[in-house]
């Protein structure tokens, strides 16, 4: 790919293309080449001890015009997840049973298909939860949209259980072991230590309302609809919880979590690595503090590690190079892909702190194997005709709950002086 360096990109109001997604990238790239080459003139201007504040304008501009391409990428991916609508009838998958008595309870209150469906799967539809399942395909739709838009589900453990609570035992000390010789006699190993760690679902519930309409509208995909409407509160909700959860009545957050320097860690504790600098990096190789927090984390999971932050966190990492000139961040290498930071790719999480004193802005790990998040089976719709007259509410429940499970891998970058 080329890049056209004759263009005054700086001085564009970062208008973004209203095309595809390939051409908001491309344009994406152009505006990083316009980046690096504003900030090397800042750096310049910092050696010379001579700051020019028009450079410093046009960096901060520039780098808010990265954020705004990302941004549309992010729209332009989600919204091609959605189910496709057919143009011809035909060409449309013959809907299953469910779907089609759910088709009928939304837009009309029908509900007695779907109680005949919940009678032959020998379950009750309003007990306890109340309201009906939705027909697999549209949770199938939501679980996608919920893993495009959510940061942390789209890089964390993801296990769906059929009841309230899910229970995982591990050890805490492991069994003895060593070498033998094939005849030698095999001495008994010490027992293993178990513990169990317990991740309860917990409800969380929007309320999409509708008009009659819509409803009676048979060209709009409710499927579609209703994903649409619950997908973005969900995540929003989630992700908060996913991060900075208590854990009551919601997930626990991996920064709700006991965190220690990570040369006194030690399990159910998640270890961190100061920059050194209250409430900023180190004025002198600032960059250093990211290779010590990728270094803390054992081998064994940094091969599958990701950086999670939030991006105004990003954009001061944006400005860091290595020793020979390169910079560290780097735009995604496909209009689907992710931003990578020292060559690991890079989770947007705008519910991550911001850069303060003593904050854990920035996380790095191997989240699936770090982090996980339970949910279980079934989105339950409950049709509301009467509460907000004349609009349609739509009572619609899920049970998720989340919190870590490996303790070691996870670290956080705690900008403090230790």
């Amino acid at each position: 790919m080329t890049f056209d360096h004759n263009q005054s990109a700086p001085e564009i109001k970062a208008g973004i293309p209203s095309g595809d997604a390939q051409d908001v990238y491309d344009a994406m790239m152009r505006t990083f080449e316009d980046f690096k080459s504003e900030n090397d003139a800042r750096l310049a201007s910092i050696e010379k001890r001579s700051g020019d504040v028009l450079v410093e304008e046009k960096v901060a501009r520039i780098d808010a015009a990265l954020d705004a391409h990302q941004r549309r990428l992010d729209q332009l991916s989600l919204k091609g997840a959605g189910p496709a609508l057919a143009a011809d009838s035909a060409a449309r998958p013959q809907p299953s049973e469910h779907k089609s008595a759910f088709d009928a309870y939304v837009r009309s209150g029908e509900s007695e298909g779907l109680r005949q469906i919940e009678t032959k799967a020998m379950s009750v539809g309003s007990n306890p939860d109340g309201g009906y399942l939705v027909p697999v395909e549209l949770d199938s739709v939501i679980g996608e949209r919920l893993a495009m838009i959510s940061p942390i589900r789209s890089i964390a453990g993801v296990r769906r259980i059929s009841s309230g609570l899910y229970r995982k035992p591990f050890t805490t000390s492991g069994p003895a072991t060593g070498w033998v010789g094939e005849t030698a006699a095999r001495p008994q190993t010490n027992s293993s230590t178990f513990d169990v760690l317990s991740f309860p679902a917990m409800e969380l519930y929007a309320m999409p309302a509708a008009t009659a309409t819509l409803l009676d509208d048979a060209a709009v995909n409710l499927d579609d609809w209703l994903a649409g409407e619950i997908d973005q509160v969900f995540a929003e909700q989630e992700g908060m919880a996913f991060v900075s959860g208590d854990g009551v009545n919601k997930p626990k957050g991996f920064l709700s979590y006991t965190t220690v320097g990570n040369s006194a860690w030690s399990w159910g504790n998640i270890g961190t690595i100061a920059t050194g600098v209250a409430g900023a990096f180190a004025a002198s190789n600032p960059s250093d503090s990211l290779v010590d927090l990728i270094y803390a984390l054992k081998a064994g999971y940094r091969q599958n590690a990701s950086f999670v932050m939030n991006r105004r966190t990003q954009a001061t990492v944006r400005k860091f190079k290595d020793s020979t000139g390169h910079y560290l961040w780097q735009p995604p290498a496909t209009a689907s892909g992710r931003a990578s930071l020292i060559g690991f790719p890079l989770a947007d999480t705008e519910d991550m702190p911001d850069i303060a004193a003593g904050s854990l802005s920035i996380a790095f790990g191997d989240f699936r194997r770090g982090y996980l998040i339970v949910d279980r089976q079934g989105v339950r719709v409950l049709r509301d005709p009467y509460s907000a007259k004349p609009y349609v509410l739509f009572y619609t429940t899920k049970r998720v709950g989340g919190g870590v499970q490996d303790f070691d891998a996870i670290k956080l970058l705690k900008f403090a002086v230790s």
